[in-house]
């Protein structure tokens, strides 16, 4: 099995990370394990991170401001970040110049000040720990390191400080790197969201950019809000283009969506997709404590697999969705379709989705949605833009149904109607042929979600794995009623949005009832009605 990877491809053009790991390779040792004692060696995967972490730009500006390292555990995280946090300390971690060949060379930070943060003290010992065994005796000595338990000072009046449930504390602070540790952790009631709000601002004082941070962290629990998960939402966001910013650097390994747990061939090749190389880690002990009566499902896969599972109350998994994903899937122009249509105004989100009536292949037209940031503020949808995406889908392809939401587009839905309702072959109701009220006909609408996840989960839904669409489908949550399971968002004020979700559901109500009208015929794609 190939691993699930997230994070730019290849190695930086442009780096200080190649001479980040000869200087650790120098004056760093391994702290534990069999080879404890020998010179510090990443492993391929640690140390093409750190190429991508210390990778600059043309002007020597660091490409990332800050960064997500996110593996299994027992992946070496904790080790990983010790050793970013003493090249920090003392090695070359700041741009210098570029020598005659035009490579980027590292200097020390003249004034290091290095934070392990985390929201208990216990955590941030972990990391701390590691420091004693860490620096070789050479590097101890010519740099005055003072190995204390929960300050490290250096000759040159630099500092790695252990930090924990003090926000109001580090306000002000001027760190120069911060690694925040176990952000999985990181939640509202424990004071990780304040204390990563107090660590950007912290760190937005620094010139040039130059002060960072790096958060390591296991796969997080959807729904919890955690500093990882808000995290994963912003390179998910990042990845499809929504936000401007893209100075943010992610980082997993994670086994395939079609792992199945409960199989010893294939959860031993999903352990060893998520392992990478980190060889250390014994496969059998995993599996066995796997299949540990007491060990939920849910976590092994989020601590073994390093997969992000859906919330106790999703409506798909991110597993069922991905392996229904075909890249080559292509909509062709005068293909037959139905439309669905979910329109918002300012906060939701607006989609027009399109299912090919042939195979049930789902195409999104159009998901417009408010931008981050100060670009959101005051934000509207084009309803003008809305529009014209409607009339170019009709123009392109052979529309046969079209179900839209009548709410805030009352006006448009009827002119749509009207100057295409003769061309459709199945009406969304029995005095209008596109408008249908989403919260007026519960049964209707609780029949089509079922069969949606019945449709993914047979994989007779397929789609081509726009990450729009997958975001929102993800973050559609069970909605029990009287009549079966509809769909909502996680809460009303929720920021994460499912109106691609409603889009995708309604073109899919409109085929089923034109199929419940006719037939397909499989070799052309042709509808036939009796």
């Amino acid at each position: 099995m190939e691993p699930i990877r997230h994070g730019p491809a290849g190695l930086p053009e442009l780096t200080l990370g190649w001479q980040v790991l000869r200087w650790t390779y120098r004056n760093m040792r391994l702290p534990d394990g069999d080879n404890a004692g020998d010179p510090w060696v990443f492993t391929s995967e640690q140390a093409r991170f750190v190429l991508w972490f210390y990778a600059v730009d043309e002007t020597g500006r660091f490409v990332y401001r800050n960064a997500c390292y996110r593996r299994m555990k027992g992946s070496g995280k904790d080790p990983l970040g010790a050793a970013i946090a003493a090249v920090e300390l003392c090695g070359p971690a700041r741009f210098s110049h570029f020598d005659s060949q035009g490579d980027p060379v590292g200097k020390p930070h003249s004034a290091p000040w290095i934070q392990v943060a985390a929201v208990s003290q216990f955590q941030t010992r972990n990391t701390m720990q590691l420091f004693a065994s860490l620096f070789a005796p050479e590097c101890v000595t010519e740099h005055g390191i003072d190995l204390g338990k929960e300050i490290i000072h250096s000759t040159r009046g630099g500092r790695i400080e252990a930090v924990a449930t003090s926000p109001r504390a580090m306000e002000g602070n001027r760190p120069t790197f911060v690694l925040q540790n176990e952000t999985h952790h990181w939640i509202s009631t424990n004071g990780g969201h304040d204390m990563n709000d107090v660590i950007r601002r912290n760190l937005a004082k620094a010139r040039g950019g130059s002060a960072r941070a790096l958060s390591i962290t296991n796969a997080h629990n959807p729904g919890e809000d955690s500093v990882a998960e808000r995290e994963w939402d912003t390179y998910q966001k990042m990845v499809a283009g929504k936000t401007r910013s893209s100075g943010f650097l992610y980082d997993s390994l994670e086994a395939p969506p079609g792992t199945d747990m409960s199989d010893p061939n294939s959860l031993r090749a999903g352990l060893l997709a998520a392992r990478g190389d980190s060889t250390w880690l014994d496969v059998d002990g995993l599996m066995n404590e796997i299949w540990l009566p007491q060990t939920l499902p849910s976590q092994a896969r989020r601590f073994y697999l390093n997969q992000i599972v859906a919330a106790e109350d999703a409506l798909v998994t991110a597993q069922e969705w991905d392996l229904n994903q075909d890249e080559t899937l292509l909509l062709l122009d005068g293909e037959e379709i139905t439309l669905g249509f979910d329109g918002g105004k300012t906060d939701d989100a607006t989609a027009l989705v399109a299912v090919r009536v042939e195979d049930r292949a789902v195409f999104p037209l159009l998901i417009a949605e408010k931008p981050t940031g100060p670009e959101g503020e005051g934000w509207e949808v084009d309803r003008e833009m809305v529009n014209g995406y409607v009339h170019s889908a009709f123009a392109r392809y052979t529309v046969v149904g079209f179900f839209a939401d009548l709410a805030l587009w009352e006006t448009y839905v009827d002119s749509w109607a009207a100057d295409y309702g003769q061309r459709l072959k199945v009406k969304a109701a029995g005095r209008h042929a596109v408008a249908l009220d989403m919260r007026g006909n519960l049964q209707r609408l609780t029949v089509g979600t079922e069969r949606v996840v019945t449709g993914v989960r047979d994989g007779d839904l397929i789609h081509n794995g726009n990450t729009d669409l997958r975001r929102h489908v993800l973050n559609a949550r069970r909605r029990p009623n009287q009549y079966g399971v509809s769909f909502g968002k996680e809460h009303r004020e929720s920021s994460r949005k499912v109106d691609a979700f409603a889009a995708l559901q309604l073109a899919d109500m409109a085929r089923a009832e034109l199929l419940g009208k006719g037939r397909v015929e499989r070799k052309t794609g042709i509808v036939v009605y009796s």
